[in-house]
Order: C-alpha cells, then structure tokens, then sequence
C-alpha cells in the first residue's frame, strides 16, 4: 500500500453517507455498522491502494452498493472491515487469533476471511506465467472457483461491489484504469454478476469497462445517443403518456417508464449482428411494471393492438426463464412511422429480481439472542435451491447449456444464517490453482496425488511430495477450494500400493484410483508373461524344439498371441503337456483335392514347351510363357530376353514385364502369338466368396461342367472369408469368359476375376 499525502481530505463517513448504508436495517443493524466505522475509521488514515485510491473513501463507497442491494448489517460492515490493508499472501489468523472476530463476532470474521481469500485469487491469477489461465475455459473456471470459495453468496456481492466502486473511482477521478483491470472486469465480474442476475451491477460493470478498453468508440456511442436524445425523450413521453392513459382505461394498475440505454450492451449487438447505430431497435424502449402475471399479458396484448408487432422479435421469459432466473416479456413493435422499439412488461417482484438478482431473495431477520436467521420462505427456499446448482456448474450457460434446476416439490431444507454455505450436492467439486495459476476442478476430499494424476498419469506416478500454498504437506491432506498446488516428483518410478488403500486417504478421485490400479496391474502382466515364457521356453528346450515359432505354437494351441500363451502358462491355466502331444501328433493329411484337379494335359502350353509364340524377325527361338501373369491368347503380349532361358512371354499389362523393360529396354523383343488352336494355356482364376461348407465343391462343379481342366489350386480363410485361385488350362478368351460369368453365378461368391 502508499500513502500520497492529502490534506484536510473530508470523511466519507459523514451524515448523508450514515442515513444512505443504513436504509433498510434496525437499529442494532445501525449499531454494527458505528461500530465498524469507529473501529475502522482510524486504520484508514492516509492510507492508499497502488492505484492511488484513497482505503476509506473505497470502503464507503462498497457499503454504499450493497446497501442498494439490500443485504444485511453483517455484509455492509464486512466489505467496511474488509477494505482495509492487509497482506494478501499472509495465512488468514484462525477466529480465535483474529482481531475482527473478538470485536464483531465469527460471523463478521467469516466473510472478511472470505473476501480476501477471493482478493489473493485475483492477485495469482493475474501473476500467471501459464497460457492456458487466459484461456476460455480458464476464465469459466475462475468464474467456478469464486463462486465455490464463496458458498455464502454474500462474499460474492462484496468482491462485486468492491470491483465496482474501483471502476467508479477511476471514472470520477480520471486517474488512468489498466487494460488488464477493465478486461479482467469484462472476462470475469461482469458474467459472474449476470449468473447471479444482478444486472444492476452487470450493465454499470460493462459500460465503465468498456470506456477504459474502447475510449474512442465508447465517445462515438454516445455523442449518437445525445443527438438523438431530445427526438427519443419526446416519443417516450409521448408513447408512456399514451399507454398509460390505455392501461388505466382497461382497469390494469401499471407503471411505464423509460427503458436506460447501455452503451456497452449497443455497441455489442452492433458488433455480433453487424449492425448500424440507425438500425438499433432498442434505442428506444419502455418498460411496463404490473400487479401480477395475467396483467403482464393483458399489456402484451394492448401494446400489439396500439402498435404492430414484429412477431420474430417476440421472446416470453415467463413461461420460459432465462437459465439465471430472469423473467419478462419482450416485445419489439412499430412505430406510426414504421421505427421499431422495444417494450419489456414484467411484474414488480420479476422487476425486484432483474435489478438485484440473487441479493433481491438474501433477505435477513433478527431472531432471538443470535439474531441473521434467514427469512423462511418458499420462494427464498427455490433461489436458495438455485444457488446450490449454481454452486455446482457443469455447463457453461453463456454457451448454451442451462444448469439443472431443483426437482418440483423439493426444496432447499438449509437454515441458518450461513445456510448457502451446506454443501450443494453429494458431488461436491473443489478448485485448487497450479503454480502458473491454472485452475483445477477436482472431487471434495481430493489429495495431491488426485491433484498430480488429473495434470498428468506419468506425473501422479512419480509423485513423492507436495507444496500447498508454499508448504510441504502430507500426500494424504485434503485439499480446499483456492489453494495453490505444486507437485514434487522423482524422475522414475511408480506409485505406492498404499495409495489403494482407502484407510490410508491417498486418493478421493475414482479416476486417479483407476489409474494405479492400471499401473500395477501391467506390472504384474509383464511379470506373468516372464514367468510364463520361461516355463514355455523350458519345455520346449526339454523337447528339443528351440527353433519353433513361437507366434505360429500359440496360434496352433488356441492362443491369439504367444503373450497370451504366457500368461495362461503362468496362471496354471494351461498344461504344458498339450506342447508335447502337439509335436506327437501325426502331420494333417493333404487337403483332399476337388474333383476338377487333374495333372496337366498333353496339350499343356507348359507341358509340351510349345508356346504358339511367334519372335518377329528371329529364327527358332526358345519361348517360355511366364508364370507371373501366365498370357494366353489372345492376350496382348511382349518378349523379353533372358539370359539361358530364352525368351520370356508376358502380358503388356505385366508389372514384372513393365519393371524388367523399364530397367533393360535393349532386351525387349517384340512377339505375336501364332498358331494356338490345338493348345491349352494355364490362367489363374482368382474367386472371393463367403466362407460356407460345400463352397470348394460347387465351383469345382462349375469348372467340371465347363470341361475346364484345374490343375492348380490355393484356398485362403480369414473371419468367414474365403480367397481362392484356380490354375485353370484354356483354349482361349472365350472360354475363360464363360468361367468367369458361371462362377460368379455361384451362391456366396462375390467377385470372379482373371489374376
């Protein structure tokens, strides 16, 4: 803190001050709040916070907004107590210990205690080195984190009044306000104060914000709305003056007013729909105040009659709340000269609601000697049940996604002066920062091993220590919502079987729990299958078979994967025994061949050497037809020169010829075919089908019919599918086409091509 000098500088704890933060309290709310100023007053003596902003004259003005927020004595003479220097990093004194606590009791002590906690967050925060803490998902976390420190909704409002009452400060006095205050005013205070509903807050937030960040488009804004500002005020009077005059004649009690403009919430619609300051409908709105529900909608219509709709404009928030509460009826209508405008019309607790949100509900009585006993009531029990849910987020309503509302018929049962502080479900969630001020969401009762495992598996593994808020603690302590978490971790190793142990406490989180268990289960995998290929190799050694595959034995015992082998060797789930009658047992018999497979013919091209290929411009030559696309007539083909086998015959298509041409283009040799018609040619028939009994013998039926000799063939079966290639000896084209269309024909068969 600094302490510029002032001279003569007058309180702000004067009369008019007193009678503004006093409205609405008894007189013991009276006392309680003489009592912190008498208390405080002196301890904020010349003192300063680093933006130059005079502790006393910001306390004062934080009590005058909550007193506009109605909260009770306790929260005004807290946010007084809490504005008060102090070091943030040092550990809050416990109760006992605590000055604030002997002179205005625990309660008082608490939400001090509370404020500041959310005060140090902000400072880590903005000292973060980590990327990812200016993320998104980071600032919804941050927005989580608050909320979660602040169970006593009350604490909220403070830290909200205190951002606010800064922002005026800088507005009034013109001192200079940072870019990182304003946005962190935009990312982080302004939506906090819209999940509670307090726009109030909200659009005052927003609007000075948005002057520090965009001064010049802040100006432009407004000098808009000043020249048409004489034109607008004369229509609203105008149409006030008429809508009242119709309401009264209909017998519904209201009260019209002009709706204010927010600079901030203009200038964003213009940015997202791409609009022009002319087209703004909403420049000029009113807004309608009635008894009950049934009037909001006798307005509605009134307002359609006087005026025309624009039925796409049109939302109910009554039948249909927004997810933070709000309720009302919007409505966008035209003019006599075709401009639009906006009416809102909502019931005077819906309008209580809109302007003070969640404070409008925290309302307190005193009671008996302990006095701040909640106010009972079923509409304080549904926002109380609201809070709980709003305590517990697991969407992101400014996304889209609404948070779960409390089930009809059931609500909250809390009681007491704290009593938004009870936990707000069985699943409470914690949130704890890392060195670099990212924020954490974990299970309640969660331990630095939980912590370590959520940032990383490899590091919760090696975790041995750990620092909360810059002390060694226990691995088994219980983390609490704001702390600052670093790990300390060995270069290699793995967990402790203690950490399984629930006795023990190591662990709160079922996924971190999850993650040891994997660990030592893979350890005691790999030892199993060590154990078990040791047993496996040792037979094998006894049985003189140390050159066997050991992939191919597990496959022909049954097993997927020899580590699979292992490890049933290991469990003494498989004998041993089955290695030795595996070896004794006689080799399988020869696949029996189908009735179409003979030896070759003597016609055979193959058998008889005789090629029917002619060697253009060479005299007896020795042909051979090669075997890797097996040509026949009346394929296009080509010769290729080898060396002591003659003259090799290929189909032009060949990817062997095309290779062997590519690479030795001198020892191609063109070749035609000549006289064929007394040789038969051997083709590969290659046949896809369905895997069924009696498959093998209804082709070789197909081939029998054709009197096509087969003197080749290989089967293949993979998950119920069968690859089959048949050697088969042709005269021609012709009659390879006609195998082709008849085994296709074949029930199962899915394709039939020449190889």
């Amino acid at each position: 803190m600094s302490a510029p000098p002032v001279l003569d500088a007058p309180s702000p704890f004067d009369a008019a001050w007193r009678q503004e933060v006093g409205a609405g309290l008894d007189a013991g709310g009276l006392a309680l709040i003489d009592q912190a100023v008498a208390w405080a007053e002196p301890r904020f003596e010349g003192q300063h916070a680093l933006t130059g902003e005079p502790l006393a004259g910001h306390g004062a003005g934080v009590v005058r907004v909550l007193a506009a927020l109605h909260t009770d004595a306790a929260t005004r003479a807290a946010a007084l107590l809490a504005a008060l220097p102090t070091d943030l990093m040092a550990p809050a004194p416990s109760l006992r210990n605590d000055p604030v606590a002997a002179a205005f009791g625990a309660e008082v002590a608490r939400l001090v205690h509370g404020t500041r906690a959310l005060l140090r967050l902000g400072v880590v925060a903005r000292q973060a080195s980590d990327a990812e803490a200016e993320s998104g998902s980071q600032k919804e976390m941050q927005r989580k984190m608050l909320l979660a420190m602040a169970a006593d909704l009350r604490i909220v409002l403070m830290r909200l009044a205190s951002r606010l009452r800064s922002l005026r400060w800088h507005a009034e006095s013109k001192a200079p306000c940072s870019t990182a205050f304003a946005r962190e005013t935009l990312d982080l205070y302004a939506p906090l104060a819209n999940r509670l509903g307090i726009w109030q807050i909200k659009w005052e937030m927003e609007d000075l914000a948005f002057r520090f960040l965009e001064p010049e488009k802040y100006k432009q804004i407004a000098r808009l709305l000043e020249e048409k500002r004489v034109e607008r005020e004369a229509f609203i009077a105008g149409a006030i003056e008429r809508l009242q005059a119709a309401l009264a004649k209909s017998g519904v009690e209201a009260e019209v007013s002009g709706r204010p403009k927010h600079i901030y919430s203009i200038w964003n619609k213009m940015r997202v729909k791409g609009l022009d300051f002319s087209q703004m409908y909403d420049l000029r709105a009113l807004r309608v105040i009635v008894d009950d529900v049934r009037a909001c909608y006798t307005a509605l219509g009134m307002v359609h009659e006087m005026w025309t709709p624009i039925s796409e404009e049109f939302d109910d928030y009554i039948s249909r709340p927004k997810p933070n509460g709000y309720r009302s009826l919007h409505t966008v209508v035209t003019d006599d000269d075709g401009r639009p405008f906006e009416v809102q019309i909502r019931t005077r607790e819906m309008h209580q609601f809109a302007e003070y949100g969640m404070a409008a509900h925290w309302r307190y009585k005193e009671a008996g000697a302990k006095g701040g006993q909640v106010a009972a009531s079923s509409e304080y029990d549904r926002q109380l049940a609201w809070m709980r849910q709003l305590l517990a987020w697991n969407t992101d309503v400014e996304g889209g996604g609404e948070p779960a509302k409390p089930a009809a018929g059931k609500p909250a049962t809390g009681k007491g002066r704290n009593a938004a502080a009870a936990p707000a479900h069985t699943d409470e969630r914690i949130y704890v920062l890392t060195p670099q001020a990212r924020v954490i969401e974990l299970p309640a009762g969660a331990t630095p091993v939980d912590f370590a495992y959520h940032l990383h598996t490899d590091l919760g593994h090696r975790c041995r220590g750990a620092r909360v808020d810059g002390q060694m603690v226990p691995l088994q302590t219980r983390l609490s919502t704001g702390q600052t978490v670093e790990i300390i971790s060995a270069k290699s190793g793995g967990p402790s079987r203690d950490w399984l142990n629930p006795q023990l406490g190591f662990l709160a989180s079922p996924r971190a729990r999850a993650k040891v268990r994997m660990w030592f289960n893979a350890i005691e995998l790999q030892q199993r299958i060590t154990q078990g290929q040791a047993l496996v190799e040792k037979e094998l050694q006894r049985l003189g078979k140390t050159a066997v595959n050991l992939e191919q034995l597990a496959q022909n015992l049954g097993f997927a994967r020899a580590d699979d082998l292992y490890v049933a060797a290991a469990k003494e789930e498989f004998s041993l025994r089955q290695i030795d009658t595996l070896f004794q047992q006689p080799a399988p018999a020869a696949e029996p061949q189908p009735a179409a497979l003979r030896n070759a013919s003597a016609g055979s091209a193959e058998k008889s050497g005789k090629s029917g290929v002619l060697v253009v411009g060479v005299g007896s030559l020795l042909t051979q037809l090669a075997r890797c696309c097996r040509p026949a007539p009346p394929d296009s083909i080509a010769g290729f020169v080898t060396r002591g086998r003659g003259v090799s015959i290929h189909r032009s298509d060949c990817h062997s010829y095309q290779a062997l041409a590519a690479r030795e283009p001198e020892r191609v040799i063109e070749v035609a075919w000549g006289e064929t018609s007394d040789t038969f040619y051997p083709v590969d028939i290659s046949v896809r089908a369905h895997d069924r009994s009696g498959l093998l013998r209804d082709l070789s039926e197909v081939f029998a019919r054709l009197r096509l000799n087969v003197v080749g063939v290989n089967t293949q079966s993979k998950q119920s599918l069968a690859h089959m290639v048949f050697t088969v000896e042709v005269r021609g084209g012709e009659s390879l086409s006609r195998a082709l269309d008849a085994l296709a024909e074949v029930p199962g068969v899915s394709s039939a091509a020449r190889r």
